[in-house]
């Protein structure tokens, strides 16, 4: 499978599917090219796939991406990813919900701090949950987090163990550009500054518990399940 048609098989499941995790699409798309590959030894297939993830990477600069191909590339045979997950809260899927009959209201991001001492608690996604147990996310996220400690509101984060990714950012500062950015604007911008992230990264300390496919964990067995998968 050459480059363009993985890019492209990589982008085709984003048309077809657009509440699809960019990290599910990128699994997807590794498993056929996995398919397609005719490498007669290991090592040919890991650098094979290698190539393949970083070009990816390159076409999606999103955490997601990045660690759902270092856990493919670990756990090659991982075949069970067929479930789309949800997108960001937004107009759609407030239409979704309404038309479940579920009570929705949506509301500017800016008044999040106003609308905080009405609600009960908080859920969120995430694009990458790192190693001290905070989450990348995007943007908007830590300050709904920083508003919901505020209010003593609790904050929970839903995300699939594949999310799981070895990276320890100590603030926003910390979480390497090509996470912030979309892959175009790093090859053609030369001040980042004048750019506005797409993510922004949440500490631990402002989040309660984790539900994942591996239970319900607290910020600090994070870094325990990741020792898991990796070793």
């Amino acid at each position: 499978m050459e480059e363009a048609e993985l890019v492209e098989y990589f982008r085709a499941q984003i048309r077809e599917d657009p509440d699809v995790a960019s990290a599910v699409a990128a699994i997807r798309s590794l498993l056929e090219f996995l398919k397609r590959d005719q490498s007669e030894t290991i090592l040919g297939l890991r650098e094979n796939m290698t190539k393949a993830i970083h070009r990816l990477e390159e076409t999606d600069s999103s955490v997601a991406v990045s660690s759902g191909g270092e856990l493919f590339l670990r756990f090659i045979s991982l075949t069970s990813l067929e479930h789309p997950v949800g997108s960001a809260f937004h107009k759609l899927m407030a239409q979704k919900l309404c038309n479940l009959n579920i009570p929705v209201t949506v509301v500017l991001d800016a008044a999040v701090g106003y609308i905080m001492e009405k609600v009960d608690l908080v859920i969120v996604g995430a694009e990458g949950v790192v190693e001290s147990g905070g989450v990348i996310n995007k943007i908007g996220t830590y300050q709904m987090a920083v508003c919901s400690k505020a209010h003593n509101k609790p904050f929970y984060v839903v995300a699939e163990s594949f999310k799981f990714v070895r990276l320890y950012p100590l603030n926003q500062q910390d979480v390497p550009d090509r996470f912030k950015y979309k892959a175009d604007i790093l090859k053609t911008v030369k001040d980042l500054n004048q750019e506005h992230p797409m993510i922004d990264y949440t500490p631990p300390s402002l989040i309660t518990l984790l539900f994942t496919d591996l239970g319900v964990l607290t910020p600090s067995a994070v870094s325990d399940e990741l020792i898991k998968l990796y070793l």
